[in-house]
């Protein structure tokens, strides 16, 4: 498995994201600025819907 993103590294992949957003929302943005797939796939299987942070959002991803 390869390492996750530090916070500053996975908000690189969250450029344009206006909190709070939708999960949904929030992946496709995560796609289209080059996540990682293992993000991509922690952030669909994440219980939460709307994140009201990017706290929230490595919450989710190093979960």
């Amino acid at each position: 498995m390869a390492d996750l993103p530090n916070a500053i590294e996975l908000q690189k992949y969250l450029g344009g994201v206006d909190y709070p957003v939708g999960r949904h929302e929030l992946i496709g943005i995560a796609e289209d600025n080059g996540a990682p797939e293992e993000i991509l796939e922690r952030l669909r299987a994440s219980k939460v819907d709307e994140f009201d942070s990017p706290t929230e959002v490595s919450s989710a991803v190093s979960g």
